[in-house]
């Protein structure tokens, strides 16, 4: 008789940061398209916020980070996952090492992301990339959207000391709501040389811009946390299931409501 608590288990390897970890949790299940406990993924969260600072490592020669990936990816195979999703752009730096040394699937933060964009009816143009100076320096980004056909625009060093790594650290830090100035003036600079949308390819930066206040841009928000969590949903319930992305979930349907009631007074 099959053990019924075996299932397909998603092994997410966090805290890098914290935070963005545990949104990535709950955009997981904001975004799944249930009516009931049950039928949300079963997923276990390893948060471990050691893991040495991945940009430090590529280009400053700091301390190796894939000891500690593997660590994670190791306590995920044990506690039962059959995929894993990491919720941290700048970690794919190491993510042929990382695949290499597991059999389990490792879902792709930037191909998910892409894919998101293109989802989400952007099939051309030229997008804006934000990250940290790792993923910027190594143009994981870059590549993945020239292949399929876009062009991108970047922020100069400049705009990344002044808009996109300050962002970055006060999310970091817990100062939320202080990084949307940031985040958006970089975002907006962008938009001003052409950029017809934005990937943010780092997981601090969909914090400091709400999904509320997106709208607001003027142009589509490719939001690294939600493209893995749509390749997450994808992987378990199998391609035939749309994730709920591709529609609307439950805050813009929510907010919707609210505006109607509003307008018929």
């Amino acid at each position: 008789m099959a053990d019924r608590f075996e299932t397909k288990l998603l092994g997410v390897l966090g805290g890098m940061g914290p935070m963005a970890g545990a949104v990535f949790m709950e955009r997981l299940t904001a975004m799944t398209a249930v009516s009931v406990d049950q039928q949300h993924i079963p997923a276990v969260l390893w948060s471990d916020p050691r893991v040495p600072d991945r940009s430090a490592a590529k280009l400053q020669g700091g301390e190796d980070p894939l000891p500690w990936l593997l660590n994670g990816i190791h306590h995920l195979e044990q506690a039962g996952a059959r995929a894993i999703a990491i919720p941290c752009n700048s970690a794919h730096m190491w993510y042929a090492e990382m695949a290499s040394t597991t059999r389990l699937p490792i879902l792709h933060i930037v191909k998910a992301t892409v894919d998101d964009l293109q989802n989400r009816g952007v099939r051309q143009g030229k997008i804006g990339v934000m990250g940290t100076a790792g993923t910027m320096k190594t143009a994981m980004y870059q590549q993945e959207l020239e292949s399929r056909g876009f062009t991108c625009a970047v922020p100069t060093e400049e705009e990344m000391a002044k808009y996109c790594t300050p962002a970055i650290g006060l999310v970091k830090a817990n100062h939320i709501a202080e990084a949307y100035d940031p985040t958006v003036e970089c975002i907006r600079r962008l938009q001003r040389r052409g950029a017809v949308a934005v990937v943010l390819g780092c997981t601090e930066l969909p914090l400091a811009v709400p999904h509320r206040q997106r709208p607001e841009l003027g142009l589509e928000v490719a939001d690294s946390i939600d493209g893995l969590a749509a390749a997450a949903i994808r992987w378990y319930y199998g391609t035939g299931t749309e994730p709920k992305t591709q529609r609307r979930d439950a805050e813009t349907q929510r907010m919707e409501r609210v505006q109607k009631s509003v307008a018929q007074g």
